[in-house]
């Protein structure tokens, strides 16, 4: 699977320097944590969930996460459970069958292991299970029973913790609850793919919800949380871990309050104000901003309930020529001594030693998503990973 592999080969060649490089479910840690982008829930109750599967593949989906959690309700489990192991069963016995990256969102440790038994060879088919409501007393058990399924399978299997619980929200219990977490996800790092922030959770802890044109960080209490786990989760120097956007709830705009927040010129400069209605139409100014504002404070990927959202978080995923360029210099071997050099483009200070840390995380999502050519803007991306 690559990224815009869903896009015509003379499309790709017209849009990168350098196209998003291709990888498996066995390919190392780091470039899958990286290359997650935009994660697709789905209920596992749904009827034909071998076809979804299927079809978003198709449409550009490199990983999705089949919920048995919050999702449905507590009463579906069982039968949520019987489709999920019937479903895979189905997508496994299909030979030319190529599903994205799949992860199942479970609610107890216990459904690891029996899971991982009904499933039986089809267990191929996993890259690993999503935890939630992640402490270090809850995440554990979790952990250990993830642990001892790969042992049973001889399977690689990731998780991903999803951080959500009050604890780490309340400003008392915060640093407490983020340094049990750092223990837990410490003691299993290589089993630990990515971190999740389940902001939605965060949010109802207080009545909140935030509007279609608000983001996240519009909301304090919600940006402080994400803030402090970036703060002791996230760092560059080899502790920290990748770190995903939250949720975003919204898809079609009911009534809007503020002006919009796309600017046109992008849109008219390659004559595409059609799909900037579009985007407006749909909530989707508010998405892009959240989008960017995630990378800005250290977040890659995002969760995402809705197939329209796919196409933006990968299209803003894309390295840019600017950035390939600087990253480039930065690492030259004879930059290794440090020191100060004006960028290829002649706008800004690249200081070797304290934007060391920034270049190589962009040349690493430049191998997943690829840099776009120096007139290429993420209009054009945009345009061109939405499905026909």
């Amino acid at each position: 699977m690559r990224h815009f592999g869903h896009v015509a080969p003379e499309v790709r060649q017209r849009l990168f320097h350098r196209e998003p490089r291709a990888f498996t479910a066995d390919s190392p840690a780091r470039l899958l944590a990286t290359a997650l982008g935009a994660t697709l829930y789905s209920p596992a109750t749904r009827p034909r969930l071998a076809d979804d599967i299927l079809k978003q593949a198709g449409n550009g989906v490199v990983s999705m996460v089949l919920c048995l959690e919050d999702s449905i309700d507590d009463a579906d489990v069982p039968a949520a459970e019987e489709n999920l192991v019937r479903q895979l069963a189905d997508l496994g016995s299909r030979p030319a069958a190529e599903p994205p990256l799949l992860f199942v969102r479970v609610r107890a440790p216990e459904q690891i292991p029996d899971l991982v038994r009904r499933l039986g060879p089809f267990v191929r088919l996993l890259s690993g299970f999503v935890l939630p409501k992640f402490t270090e007393e809850r995440g554990l058990p979790f952990l250990e029973a993830l642990a001892a399924a790969e042992t049973h399978t001889g399977r690689r299997l990731f998780a991903m913790p999803v951080l959500e619980s009050p604890e780490l929200l309340y400003r008392e219990s915060r640093v407490d609850t983020l340094e049990g977490i750092s223990r837990a996800v410490d003691k299993y790092r290589d089993r630990v793919l990515a971190l999740r922030l389940g902001v939605t959770d965060f949010c109802s802890s207080y009545g909140l919800r935030r509007a279609p044109d608000m983001t996240a960080y519009d909301v304090q209490v919600v940006a402080s949380v994400i803030a402090d786990v970036v703060n002791m989760l996230g760092r560059a120097d080899g502790t920290g871990f990748t770190v995903t956007g939250p949720v975003w709830e919204y898809f079609r705009l009911s009534e809007r309050m503020f002006k919009p927040q796309l600017r046109q010129s992008p849109f008219l400069e390659v004559q595409a104000a059609e799909l900037r209605e579009r985007l407006l139409e749909h909530a989707m100014d508010g998405l892009l901003r959240e989008i960017s504002l995630d990378q800005a404070n250290g977040l890659l990927g995002k969760t995402c309930i809705h197939p329209s959202h796919v196409p933006p978080v990968h299209a803003l995923s894309v390295v840019s020529h600017e950035e390939y360029s600087d990253a480039r210099d930065i690492l030259r071997p004879e930059r290794g001594g440090g020191g100060v050099l004006r960028s290829a483009y002649t706008n800004k200070m690249n200081e070797v030693k304290p934007h060391r840390a920034w270049a190589e995380r962009t040349l690493l999502r430049a191998e997943a998503f690829g840099v776009a050519h120096e007139d290429v803007g993420f209009v054009e991306l945009l345009a061109a990973g939405i499905p026909g």
